[in-house]
């Protein structure tokens, strides 16, 4: 008997020995060498950078003085140091103070010895690392640690993405069927309430972990608002303080929101998806810790991979918003993350848009009935967004979701605005940091989930205020006076008003002309009962001026997108083009410019120089504006094309561009709308 017990002990022992081994052990092992630091090096030798003629530097960095016309920033409000788990996990050993001298131009190397410096110094930035990450590590380094506890910690600081993956899956929920009595791109979960941050392997073990890990999260938010205090030189360098609140969806999903505090008066600690479930219960959280004069506003991103959830009417449990929870979402949050490394969340071609530039940097395919994750849903889009937002305003009285826009990087490098296709460095630590791994493409892995196919180069920030400070530029975002781009140092002004005269075109003191008789990118436009009269039938004019990076391409075309809602309350959309480079006109019939005849080398990827312009500018007056009709306005300024980030690693490898990506991009900047609120009675025009 003893003998057959022994015998089975021992034969379960092996077999979960080997099972281990098979589904834990080995993986872990070939994740460590497939995407470890320890193995950076390797392939990392793999690359020749001088295979490129760089762009250089055409204009000198400067720091403007203050204008109450507004001066233009570049900043940065999405960034990830090692303080964040996962970035710890991907590989990642730069931290904090890392982040704010790379903003200042400094020089840093990547996981895998790749030299990451901004061509140019940035003029703000907000360091956001995870507040779910705060306090989970900081006692790791303390001595008397218990075995358990000194395991758990080997666990949350081994760089192996594999066990992010294991560490995060089970607090991201499951999807189940859509409910079709509701709109598409609802995600029900099934766990109504927040993960404790007690369930984090660190605050488990040993004595009064989770009180432990509490006070910790404190003293880190704490050591975060010194260090932006430390590195905050007003003129040179903005800090802002902020945060990402980063509550876990299926299949990789992202309902996350960044949040940007105003000064250093900020709450006493982070609230983070331990605390609460939804943006709604975080609004309130922070209306409620943040006191005197402290002030804050949120920015969601990625609602591409929301599942439609980010303008959906229904919150991630399925609950209906109510009146108060849109009259929150409108006080709280100006902006929107239009662009980023996870790819372009303007609109989708095929999802609720038919222009082609729709296209641009997508990999989701359109959803299909009773799809809840990994793919395109219409309400995962900001053109529907906007779209929603006026159709609520029919409902509700007030649009909440009169929303701008920035870009962003979202990297985990600790590489703010590190956005230049030709010097991409990745963004996810050392499992993508060298040309080889960059361009690995699994066909088994979903295009969502490819480092090659879904990532890009990142984009920026540009906010027009008076002066470089903490309250000037939150200012700026606060108004919406933003606007984004996919990279390139593309300056843009839009306004709209009335009666503008046609030679302002070409008026040295435009700005400060439109400034008293307009409204800016961000702003509204309303007809009041007094000038009802006179302007019944006359269109709103829009002023919009572009000038180019000079380190990058010329510009191609500047494109209007408007958006509407009739009196049947159906919205539509259109999209035209109101200026073209080379002296060309928009076609009448098709509202566009004719194809540009710039080109690329795809083996040196030196672009063409002499076709595009360097500015455009032009006053455009809406054909078919109605006065009872709300509406939105938006502009695109667009690049001629130049390569991928993807193209020149492929030349630093000496092998041709990948099949599975464009070969080039035509880089862009959106304005933030411009809103035009129609009269609540029509028969009138009252406000």
């Amino acid at each position: 008997m003893l003998r057959r017990i022994a015998v089975v002990i021992t034969v379960t022992f092996l077999a979960s020995f080997a099972f281990i081994t098979a589904k834990i052990l080995l993986p872990l092992q070939e994740s460590a060498d497939r995407n470890g630091p320890e193995t950076a090096a390797r392939d990392y030798a793999l690359q020749d950078n001088d295979r490129l003629t760089l762009p250089h530097v055409e204009s000198p960095a400067y720091q403007a003085a203050p204008d109450p016309n507004k001066n233009l920033y570049w900043g940065e409000l999405h960034i990830h140091t090692r303080e964040s788990f996962d970035a710890t996990l991907f590989g990642n050993t730069l931290g904090i103070e890392d982040a704010y001298r790379f903003a200042k131009g400094e020089l840093l190397r990547s996981a895998g010895g790749e030299k990451m410096q901004l061509s140019r110094p940035l003029d703000f930035v907000a360091i956001t690392d995870h507040a779910e990450g705060f306090g989970t590590r900081t006692h790791c380094q303390d001595s008397g640690l218990s075995l358990s506890e000194r395991a758990a910690c080997w666990l949350v600081n081994e760089p192996n993405p594999m066990i992010f993956k294991l560490l995060v899956d089970r607090v991201r929920g499951a999807a189940i069927p859509g409910d079709p009595s509701k709109p598409v791109g609802v995600y029900q979960q099934t766990q109504r309430n927040p993960p404790n941050s007690g369930s984090f392997p660190t605050c488990k073990f040993g004595r009064e972990s989770l009180e432990r890990c509490q006070e910790n999260a404190k003293n880190d938010w704490a050591r975060y608002v010194d260090l932006a205090n430390q590195f905050n030189v007003p003129g040179e360098l903005t800090t802002l303080i902020g945060y990402e609140f980063s509550p876990g969806l299926p299949a990789q999903g992202k309902h996350h929101r960044n949040i940007i505090f105003r000064t250093e008066t900020v709450p006493e600690r982070a609230i983070s998806s331990f605390d609460v479930p939804n943006a709604i219960e975080l609004w309130r959280g922070l209306e409620a810790t943040c006191k005197g004069d402290c002030n804050f506003l949120t920015m969601p991103h990625n609602p591409n991979k929301a599942w439609g959830l980010t303008y959906s009417p229904f919150t991630w449990d399925g609950q209906a918003y109510t009146e108060e929870d849109w009259l929150l979402r409108q006080k709280h949050e100006p902006l929107v993350e239009i662009f980023q490394v996870k790819g372009a969340q303007e609109c989708a071609l095929g999802v609720g848009a038919t222009d082609e530039e729709c296209a641009f940097e997508q990999v989701l395919d359109p959803c299909q009935p009773g799809e809840t994750t990994g793919c395109a849903f219409k309400t995962g889009f900001v053109r529907q967004g906007l779209k929603v937002g006026l159709d609520l305003e029919k409902s509700l009285g007030f649009n909440p979701l009169q929303t701008g826009f920035i870009a962003a990087t979202d990297s985990h490098n600790s590489n703010p605005g590190d956005v230049e296709e030709w010097d991409f460095p990745g963004a996810v630590g050392a499992v993508t940091s060298s040309a080889t791994r960059r361009l690995r493409y699994d066909p088994e892995v979903a295009d969502y989930k490819s480092t090659l196919k879904f990532h890009t180069s990142g984009g920026l920030a540009a906010a027009w205020a008076p002066e470089n400070t903490r309250e000037a530029i939150f200012d700026a975002l606060a108004r919406r006076e933003t606007y984004a781009t996919s990279g390139p140092r593309i300056a843009l002004r839009f306004y709209a008003g009335w009666n503008i005269d046609a030679s302002i075109a070409s008026d040295p003191n435009a700005i400060e002309s439109l400034q008293d008789r307009g409204v800016p990118m961000g702003g509204v436009l309303k007809i009041n009962a007094s000038e009802a009269n006179n302007r019944q039938h006359l269109s709103p004019q829009f002023y919009v001026w572009a000038t180019q990076d000079p380190m990058d391409a010329p510009l191609q075309s500047l494109q209007m997108i408007k958006g509407w809602i009739d009196k049947q309350g159906q919205t539509h959309e259109r999209v035209v083009d109101i200026a073209c480079a080379d002296g060309a006109s928009v076609n009448p019939t098709t509202h566009r410019c004719p194809a540009t005849s710039a080109g690329v080398n795809l083996k040196t990827c030196v672009f063409n120089r002499d076709s595009g312009a360097s500015e455009l500018k032009t006053l455009w007056q809406d054909p078919n504006y109605n006065p009872e009709q709300s509406a939105f306005y938006y502009v695109r300024a667009l690049m001629n094309p130049t390569c991928r980030w993807s193209t020149y690693d492929a030349i630093r490898l000496n092998q041709p561009p990948s099949s599975e990506v464009p070969s080039t991009i035509q880089e862009r900047a959106w304005s933030s709308p411009i809103w035009y609120s129609a009269p609540k009675d029509s028969n009138n025009f009252v406000e």
